[in-house]
């Protein structure tokens, strides 16, 4: 299981939209790794600043405990994927790095 389908799997428990794959790119006709990566990031963003959104309704006694909790939780899952991505990027860019020439 990659970390794209652990990623999409949650948001499909959490009601919370799934991390689109970007387009293909026109170039070689495969998928665009710098999209993916700023798509993924662009995603962390949008539900952190909801979580704080949601903090400061909290805060004021707008929104309910069970609000807030949620979005801090589909945050912190946003970013534990984001992290677990670039590890395994620099995994990989070190496993190449010890490969012979």
């Amino acid at each position: 299981m990659t970390a794209l389908a652990a990623a999409k799997a949650y948001a499909a428990t959490q009601n919370t939209p799934a991390i689109k794959p970007p387009s293909p790119s026109q170039e070689d006709g495969g998928l665009d790794f710098g999209s993916m990566v700023k798509s993924a990031m662009n995603d962390v963003m949008h539900s952190t600043k909801k979580a704080e959104t949601q903090i400061a309704a909290q805060v004021q006694g707008k929104a309910e405990l069970i609000d807030v909790v949620t979005a801090i939780s589909a945050a912190e899952a946003s970013l534990e994927t984001v992290m677990a991505v670039r590890d395994q990027v620099i995994s990989a860019y070190q496993e190449i790095m010890r490969m012979p020439i």
